[in-house]
């Protein structure tokens, strides 16, 4: 019974951090893909280009989309901490 819980309480942690990190890896995906494309059409080819607008565009994610994300995880904790004695009595 106790690997039922242990297994749902993974599940459960495994897609808090994909909601969470969803939006970082998505801005980063789609401003390495542009960067790229500007890359491949003025044919620059500098490798440090891609580096300065995946930072600044995953730096302003976080700053936007921060409260959310904590508020996410703030919620995953606080229901967790909730469900201890229910798990326990089993």
């Amino acid at each position: 019974m106790y690997e039922n819980i242990v297994m749902g309480i993974a599940n459960e942690a495994v897609l808090t951090v994909l909601i969470i990190a969803a939006p970082i890896l998505g801005a980063g995906l789609i401003t390495g893909l542009l960067i790229s494309i500007l890359q491949a059409t003025t044919q620059l080819q500098e490798m440090t280009l891609v580096f300065v607008p995946k930072i600044v565009v995953t730096l302003l994610v976080i700053v936007i989309f921060g409260p959310w994300m904590l508020n996410v995880l703030t919620g995953y904790m606080y229901e967790l901490y909730v469900n201890i004695p229910n798990m326990i009595a089993l």
